[in-house]
C-alpha cells in the first residue's frame, strides 16, 4: 500500500521523492528515538547501572535543539542537487568521490552494528513474548526476512507508515508500565526510588569514579555531536518536502523524548522486583516484569510493539546502507550505469546486508548498549568534515578530510579490538581525566591529522561559487 502511485525509483525508495511534511518526517526521526535501544537497553542500563542511564534521555535533547539550525543547511544543499545519500553530501560539497567512497565505507562499517542491535533486541523481544517458544535465532531469521520484503518493496515510504502504528503502541506500552508498575509495587515514583536507594546505595547518583560526571558530560557530548552523522538521519532529511518541517520538529522532538523516562522508570522498578539479572540479561528487565506483573496478552502486547521499535529504525539502516553502496560505490566503479540499474543494486543489496547483519548478531554477545556506542564512535568521526563544510566558503582540502576521517577510524578500530580507555592511555592521568569518554580520543586525532593535513594542503582559491549557494 505505501509505494501505490509511486514508481520506485532510487529517489523514491530512498528519499519518498522529496514530499514528506512534518508528520512523516517526525515519524522518522522519532523512529530514531524508540528503538530497541531505548526499549530495551534503556531500561536494561537503568535495571543494571542506575542513575548513567540517564545520559540517555540528555543527548537526544542537546542533539534536536541543533537540528534546528543544522537540518536546514543540509536540506537546502541537498535539495537543490537532489543527493540521495549522506556520501553524496561530501561528494558535492568537497567536490571529490574519493571522500564520498571514503564516507560511505564509513556510514556502512557503522550501520552494521547498528543493524545488529536492532536484530539482536528483536531476537530478545520475540523469544521473551512467546515464553522461549520461539528461539532468538528463530525470531531473528523470520522477521529478518520480513523486514528485507517490505523493504525491497516499498522502501522509505513503508518505514514511515510503519513508524505511526509503532508509535501509537509505544507510547500506550511504555507510558502504560512505566506508570503503573511503581504504583503497584511501590505506591508512587518517591516511594520506589526511596527503596532502590535502601536497597541499592547509590544507584541513582553517578560514581565518584568510572561512571563519573565527567563519563557522563563527555559521552553526552559525543552522542550529541554524532547524532545527526547517522546516514539513516540524512536521508531522513531529505524526505523533507520544506526545511520549515524540521524547525518545527525541533521544538517537540525534545518534548516526545521525554517519554523515554518511562522506560526508566519500568528499569528502576524491574530492578528490585525480578533482581538477578547480569550482564547482557539485563537488557530483559523490561520483559521480566512485565511477564512476572500481567497476563500473557500483555506481554504479546508489549512485544509486539517493541518488535516495531526493531523493524522501523532497521528498515531505514538497511534502505540507506543499500543507497550509500549503490551510489558511491558501485556509481563510482560503474559510472555507466543508468539510474535503474543503480536503484536495482540498491534493493539488491537489502538481502545481503541483512544476511550479513544475521549472523554477527546469533554470533555477537556484546549489550545493546554498548553495541550503539560503538557505532557512534565511528560515525562521529564525520562530524569534523561536516562542520567544516557549512560554511560559505571551502575552508580545508578534500585530503585533510579524507586522512581525518581515516586516522579516527583507525584510531576507533584500535581501541574497539584493544579494549583501551582514557585511564589505560594516560594511567598517571587525574581521574576526571581518565573517566573521560575515550570515542573523544578518536575524535582528537582525527582533528589533529586534519588540520595538518590542511595547512600542507591549503585551498589556494576558495570554492565560494559552490559553497555560497548552500545557505
Amino acid at each position: 500500500m505505501a509505494r501505490r502511485g509511486h514508481v520506485m525509483s532510487l529517489e523514491q525508495w530512498s528519499v519518498g521523492g522529496r514530499g514528506f511534511g512534518s508528520v512523516f518526517v517526525f515519524l522518522l526521526m522519532a523512529g530514531e528515538i524508540y528503538t530497541t535501544f531505548t526499549f530495551l537497553g534503556g531500561s536494561g542500563w537503568a535495571y543494571g547501572k542506575g542513575a548513567p542511564a540517564f545520559y540517555i534521555l540528555c543527548y537526544g535533547a542537546i542533539a534536536y535543539s541543533v537540528s534546528y539550525f543544522l537540518l536546514p543547511i543540509v536540506w537546502r544543499y541537498a535539495q537543490t542537487r537532489r543527493l540521495v545519500s549522506q556520501a553524496d553530501f561530501f561528494v558535492a560539497k568537497y567536490e571529490s568521490k574519493t571522500l564520498g567512497v571514503v564516507v560511505a565505507l564509513v556510514s556502512v562499517a557503522a550501520l552494521v552494528p547498528y543493524l545488529v542491535l536492532q536484530l539482536k533486541g528483536l531476537g530478545i523481544i520475540v523469544s521473551e513474548a512467546s515464553g522461549g517458544v520461539i528461539t532468538q535465532a528463530v525470531a531473528v531469521w523470520t522477521s529478518s526476512i520480513a523486514l528485507v520484503g517490505y523493504v525491497v518493496v516499498s522502501g522509505v515510504r513503508g518505514s514511515a507508515w510503519t513508524s505511526a502504528l509503532k508509535d501509537v503502541m509505544i507510547l500506550a506500552a511504555a507510558v502504560g508500565i512505566g506508570v503503573y508498575l511503581p504504583l503497584h509495587y511501590f505506591g508512587g515514583y518517591r516511594a520506589m526510588f526511596e527503596a532502590v536507594e535502601a536497597a541499592k546505595p547509590g544507584a541513582l547518583t553517578l560514581p565518584g569514579s568510572g561512571m563519573s560526571p565527567a563519563w557522563f558530560i563527555s559521552t553526552v557530548l559525543l552522542t550529541a555531536t554524532g547524532f545527526y552523522m547517522w546516514p539513516q538521519f540524512f536521508a531522513g532529511v531529505y524526505t523533507a518536502r520544506s526545511e520549515n518541517v524540521f524547525r518545527k520538529n525541533a521544538v517537540i522532538l525534545p518534548l516526545y523524548q521525554l517519554v523515554v523516562l518511562f522506560v526508566f522508570f519500568t528499569g528502576f522498578a524491574a530492578m528490585l522486583v525480578v533482581p538477578g539479572l547480569k550482564g547482557a540479561a539485563a537488557d530483559l528487565s523490561l520483559l521480566r516484569i512485565v511477564e512476572q506483573s500481567f497476563g500473557s496478552w500483555t506481554v504479546g502486547v508489549i512485544g509486539a510493539a517493541g518488535l516495531l521499535t526493531a523493524l522501523v529504525p532497521g528498515s531505514m539502516i538497511l534502505i540507506t546502507a543499500g543507497t550509500i553502496i549503490s551510489q558511491n560505490i558501485y556509481r563510482v566503479m560503474a559510472p555507466a550505469a543508468s539510474d535503474r540499474t543503480v536503484s536495482l543494486v540498491a534493493r539488491s543489496l537489502v538481502p545481503v546486508l541483512t544476511l550479513v547483519a544475521v549472523i554477527l548478531t546469533l554470533r555477537g554477545g556484546q549489550t545493546l548498549v554498548v553495541l550503539l556506542l560503538m557505532g557512534y564512535n565511528f560515525v562521529t568521526q564525520l562530524f569534523p568534515a561536516l562542520i567544516l563544510s557549512l560554511g560559505e566558503r571551502q575552508r580545508v582540502s578534500a585530503a585533510s578530510a579524507i586522512a581525518g576521517i581515516v586516522a579516527g577510524e583507525l584510531t576507533v578500530v584500535f581501541l574497539t579490538v584493544t579494549g583501551a580507555s582514557v585511564a589505560t592511555l594516560l594511567p598517571g592521568a587525574p581521574q576526571m581525566v581518565k573517566d573521560l569518554n575515550v570515542g573523544f580520543v578518536a575524535l582528537a586525532v582525527n582533528a589533529v591529522v586534519l588540520t595538518v593535513v590542511a595547512l600542507a594542503t591549503r585551498v589556494e582559491t576558495p570554492v565560494v561559487t559552490e559553497l555560497a549557494r548552500t545557505r
